[in-house]
């Protein structure tokens, strides 16, 4: 083991229950990551001596940044129970000697009652909670593991975090028929009281012959000249650009600063050169890592697989793992493996590639993202707006006065 010394920022994602989950979503590319630890057989549970080393390291890890913010996502990460995170809060505690320390907790909701979020609200962890839209939508891939629907128990699990006063954001994928239904989506979601929002494409290949041999239905990362297609799930390119186009296109009529769409808050980021665009909105990567429920380490989330482990908790710290020459590459390799198509392109500064796992389709030189047709048509909409709303900050006006310039964009 080397030095504990602090590193560059980075983040850790926690998956105390592995893929281990309550539900059986037909896109969730997690649930089979059973497959990678056979020996757990189907009961993954993060133990008491693996939470304490990673709650331990972490805090190390990060001393030179201003909070440390823990992140605990699944599978189902309810599954553990309560006393779990009551022990997690009271090591974070125990190791951050007044550290400031943040708590964010995503979860399909199916588990939640008033314990849950009393607990929530006492030490103000911030909830993403899994829900695609109305019932129509939502059940149509979310599912109990007896193939039951799940809208009912989600929006319980919603009236719940509202009542309570728990800080929440839902979190919406967006697959091949919600995209669609933007407007249908996304008021919905309105009128349910939402105000924060995230939008996530499903993008999976089915497995190539790697992943079939080790018991995988989907596709890993990287090329291979025998591309798989997409899951008969998976949004289309050009329909994902389109949905997040007219979501926009009703908030700037109606919902800017009291709507908070987190695909938006990204793009305006990078048009005013702020920090706070997702990863895969930004030039590299390499710096948000996941840990699983036994302590492994792994580069990304959406790169769970064996030849992307980068260590143990158990024997390695994160320095030891993260800044190191093969995972420094890995975050600069989003750059520097981008084909001159996208060097070149009007909406870089915008896209920035997006997630490199999405990078399979054909170029003259390199791979281009699948999603890039959607991402072009959505990011060149926006900068007449983005720039009204820029001035209007610059003048000390709020944004939302963009609401009452009838002639920047068309009344519909």
């Amino acid at each position: 083991m080397s030095h504990q010394i602090p590193i560059r920022a980075f983040h850790a994602m926690a998956k105390p229950s592995g893929s281990e989950c309550n539900l059986n979503c037909t896109y969730c590319f997690y649930l089979e990551k059973q497959a990678l630890y056979p020996d757990a057989g189907a009961c993954s549970r993060m133990n008491d001596a693996t939470l304490d080393a990673y709650i331990k390291n972490y805090i190390a890890a990060v001393e030179g940044q201003a909070e440390v913010a823990f992140t605990w996502q699944g599978g189902e990460p309810t599954l553990l129970g309560l006393d779990f995170y009551r022990r997690a809060v009271t090591l974070q505690a125990k190791y951050g000697a007044g550290r400031r320390i943040s708590n964010s907790f995503q979860t399909n909701g199916v588990l939640l009652d008033d314990e849950w979020c009393l607990f929530f609200r006492e030490h103000r962890f911030l909830i993403g909670l899994s829900l695609d839209g109305p019932a129509d939508i939502h059940n149509e891939y979310r599912l109990t593991k007896g193939g039951r629907p799940t809208h009912k128990l989600v929006m319980r699990a919603l009236s719940l975090l509202q009542k309570h006063g728990v800080d929440y954001n839902v979190l919406a994928c967006v697959n091949r028929q919600s995209a669609l239904e933007p407007l249908k989506v996304y008021d919905f979601l309105c009128e349910a009281g939402v105000q924060f929002i995230q939008f996530i494409p499903v993008v999976e290949r089915q497995a190539g012959p790697w992943e079939a041999n080790a018991g995988l239905s989907l596709h890993g990362p990287g090329s291979e000249k025998t591309t798989q297609g997409v899951t008969a799930w998976s949004v289309r390119p050009k329909a994902y650009g389109e949905f997040l186009t007219a979501v926009f296109d009703r908030w700037i009529q109606r919902d800017v600063g009291s709507i908070f769409v987190m695909n938006i808050e990204w793009a305006f980021a990078n048009f005013v050169g702020a920090p706070g665009a997702v990863c895969h909105h930004q030039p590299t990567c390499g710096r948000s890592v996941v840990v699983e429920h036994n302590g492994d380490v792994y580069a990304c989330d959406h790169y769970v697989y064996p030849e992307f482990q980068l260590g143990n908790l158990h024997h390695d710290t994160f320095a030891d793992m993260i800044d190191t020459p093969a995972q420094q590459q890995f975050g600069q390799d989003k750059y520097a493996r981008l084909p001159m198509a996208c060097k070149q392109c009007e909406v870089l500064r915008a896209c920035w590639g997006g997630c490199p796992k999405h990078r399979f389709m054909p170029g003259d030189d390199g791979e281009m993202n699948y999603l890039c047709e959607g991402f072009r048509h959505y990011f060149r909409h926006l900068p007449p707006y983005l720039k009204a709303m820029r001035d209007l900050l610059a003048s000390g006006r709020p944004a939302s006065d963009i609401m009452k310039a009838h002639l920047i964009f068309p009344q519909k």
